[in-house]
């Protein structure tokens, strides 16, 4: 089968057995409802890396259209590609590093699903790590011969923009520091491993600036295609998980981009607030009622918002969204006692200075409420050991 013979390069024995064969290069692609386009994609691969012992490895997000079936099927087919499904996890970044540490090749390549970038710089791209001119290899759209063919202006735009950004971190050394394909040495990877983020969906430029030591970069150019199949992942979110990256990285990780987004939350909450206090005193109710209403109604929405969009990859559904919004609103409740006690005490240490003492009682409440919800609310969930891991330890 066409898959039997990409598994054997020039540097592998003729009577190696399979079972014991290692790629040279793995590549892996994140998946969310890209079935249409995993045939094709293994396709297309498996043409442009004749000679070379390659796979591929989708790391489906639980696909509801059956993208991890038509892995399987690709698979059954001879080609060498597997699939990681993951259950309960969502994020581009996320899925490249669990496929990575997934891969025992030499060398490892990402690129997206969907058919947009072009598999025919593979080749070049794996000459040169092998020759050892690159540690990094970008396959690059605003090189010379590149470009951004699948690119309405508008988005076009957005990646310029997001690329001079990105030049407040790592300087001006590469010219697309936005692309989501590029190969690099696995040794590379493992170096940075513990500084990524894992957030968002620009992990090339996670990887640029989690790296220990200077990287040689080198750049391909390719051509931008449009998408035939399926439906963009640009949202606003992923927007917005950018802007979070490039603070964390700005401030080394001080800051939390997730901690930023809760507190954005906590401000559209305020605001539900001061509305909420608006029309009850409008309709007569006394302070007190009307401020213990309007302080639950903006719990309830900012417990809303938080598991829609702060805590997306942990989303809580049914009746565990129920009891989640009981946890919230009394570690909110918890939140608001201690910023009324940090308030008090620096009240009473500096000068009677209000605008000092709230700031100091609000900045406690929001790490407060960000750490305890994060640990009592959006928990990843571990599930129990299994016996014979019990037996081991």
């Amino acid at each position: 089968m066409e898959g039997d013979s990409a598994q054997r390069d020039s540097t592998t024995p003729d009577d190696a057995p399979l079972t014991s064969f290692i790629p040279t290069i793995s590549i892996i692609s994140p998946a969310y409802d890209e079935r249409p386009n995993i045939i094709p994609l293994t396709e297309a691969i498996s043409r442009t890396m004749a000679g070379i012992a390659w796979e591929l490895i989708i790391v489906d997000d639980d696909s509801p259209d059956g993208t991890a079936q038509e892995v399987l099927k690709a698979a059954q087919a001879g080609f060498p590609v597997r699939c990681i499904r993951r259950i309960g996890r969502r994020g581009l970044s996320s899925a490249v590093v669990e496929g990575a540490l997934a891969s025992n090749a030499e060398y490892i390549a990402v690129m997206d699903a969907d058919l947009q970038h072009d598999e025919s710089i593979l080749p070049d791209m794996l000459r040169l790590l092998r020759d050892g001119k690159a540690d990094l290899v970008i396959g690059s759209r605003q090189e010379a011969e590149g470009g951004f063919g699948g690119f309405s202006g508008k988005r076009q735009r957005l990646s310029d923009l997001g690329a001079r950004l990105s030049a407040l971190v790592i300087g001006s050394k590469v010219s697309d520091p936005m692309s989501g394909y590029f190969a690099m040495k696995r040794d590379t990877f493992h170096a940075c491993i513990y500084d990524l983020s894992q957030q968002g969906y620009k992990i090339l430029l996670d990887i640029l600036t989690s790296s220990p030591r200077q990287l040689t970069i080198a750049e391909v150019p390719y051509a931008f295609r449009s998408r035939s199949e399926g439906k963009s992942k640009l949202d606003v979110m992923i927007l917005a998980e950018f802007l979070f990256l490039l603070i964390e990285k700005l401030t080394r990780g001080l800051i939390p981009p997730r901690f930023v987004l809760f507190c954005l939350v906590g401000g559209l909450g305020l605001v539900f607030h001061l509305l909420i206090l608006r029309v009850m005193w409008m309709a007569g109710a006394g302070f007190m009622s009307a401020q213990i209403t309007a302080s639950y109604c903006a719990m309830a929405l900012n417990y809303v918002v938080n598991n829609a969009v702060t805590y997306r990859s942990q989303r809580l559904k049914g009746w565990r969204f129920v009891l989640g919004y009981f946890v919230f609103s009394a570690v909110c409740t918890v939140g608001a006692v201690a910023n009324i006690g940090v308030a008090d005490l620096v009240l009473a240490g500096a000068g009677n200075s209000w605008p000092l003492a709230g700031i100091a009682g609000a900045l406690m409440g929001a790490v407060f409420n960000f750490g305890a919800a994060t640990k009592l609310v959006w928990s990843q969930r571990r599930r129990p050991r299994p016996a014979i891991v019990k037996a081991m330890t």
